[in-house]
């Protein structure tokens, strides 16, 4: 139990990213009808900390929310921004009052304590999903599939980080093919400021001039269920099917297309296409089939592409909509 406890505590340490403001307004600025008269939740969000809260309180009037809430983890670090430590957890409810301009140390008289450690699983904060409207936050990387598939239980609409490789979680990619979530707008490359504690990387790490760490990651992408204008852009395809060029797989009945731009417009059975097609998906013109990612072999997944008896890369697996 002890050894299970410290796991657990390491993983939580290593999932405290925090994310940027500008990051949040460049993703956020394209959901701004689905906001009115809702409540939010933030809740694995430190309102002393956050700038998921930070960016809703400023926007609160202009958005039309209802009311925002956060909830928090007692293992993040409360001094992001000199707040005199504590490991209890802590909720706060806004409605729209004046509380001056936050981050700032009068944030940490607005908390309040929750009974338990802020856990998004616990009962206390499960009560705070099933009072909110949308979830909005950046959830522990290591718990996506069980954070995932709560909002997914209770009906939630969400706009939550994550990494590309959740994609390829057979908990995850069952809703991408059911068409119960797809990606945002931002797919890539993103900076995350993390705690002192913080162990160095060889890459992708860095101090700053004031000495604080830094880690930027290439694949992490947005993950929501609520419509966009981006999942109803028609890709422009132009190339023709041709057997030389688009070989089958050794092991599935499919053909194998390397990049999103050269999917044939003339082929009508199912293609293997890069993970990253999902970030121009349209499923009024494509249907998810399945998944070729891993040895696993099951209702979502076909087990890694071959070719001539050589390995590929992980394929999603499509088809043209009649």
């Amino acid at each position: 139990m002890a050894n299970k406890q410290l796991s657990q505590a390491k993983k939580a340490k290593e999932d405290e990213f925090y994310t940027q403001l500008e990051d949040i307004e460049a993703e956020l600025k394209h959901y701004k009808k689905h906001f009115e008269g809702k409540t939010v939740l933030c809740n694995c969000d430190d309102p002393r900390m956050s700038n998921f809260f930070y960016y809703f309180v400023l926007n609160f009037h202009l958005l039309g929310l209802k009311k925002l809430i956060t909830t928090c983890y007692k293992n993040q670090d409360p001094d992001l921004f000199s707040v005199s430590a504590t490991e209890q957890a802590v909720y706060l409810v806004y409605e729209g009052e004046d509380i001056g301009m936050p981050p700032n140390p009068n944030i940490a008289g607005l908390a309040h304590p929750l009974k338990g450690d802020g856990d998004f699983r616990s009962e206390e904060c499960i009560e705070f999903l099933k009072e909110a409207d949308i979830v909005v936050t950046n959830p522990p990387f290591s718990l996506f599939r069980e954070y995932i598939t709560q909002l997914v239980d209770q009906k939630k609409s969400f706009i939550v980080l994550g990494n590309q490789n959740a994609i390829t979680y057979k908990e995850i990619f069952q809703y991408v093919r059911d068409n119960q979530l797809w990606l945002g707008y931002k797919f890539g490359d993103m900076k995350f400021r993390v705690p002192d504690h913080y162990e160095e990387r060889p890459t992708r790490f860095w101090i700053d001039e004031k000495g604080k760490k830094w880690r930027s990651l290439g694949n992490i992408c947005w993950f929501t269920n609520l419509d966009i204008q981006k999942r109803h852009e028609e890709l422009i395809l132009y190339k023709k099917y041709s057997p030389e060029e688009y070989p089958h797989y050794d092991n599935y009945d499919a053909i194998n297309v390397d990049k999103t731009a050269d999917i044939p417009c003339d082929y009508d059975g199912v293609m293997g296409v890069p993970i990253t097609y999902l970030d121009k998906h349209n499923p009024d013109q494509f249907e998810v089939v399945g998944l070729m990612a891993s040895t696993s072999i099951n209702e979502y997944n076909a087990g890694y592409p071959y070719i001539n008896g050589e390995k590929k890369y992980a394929r999603i697996l499509i088809r043209k909509r009649k």
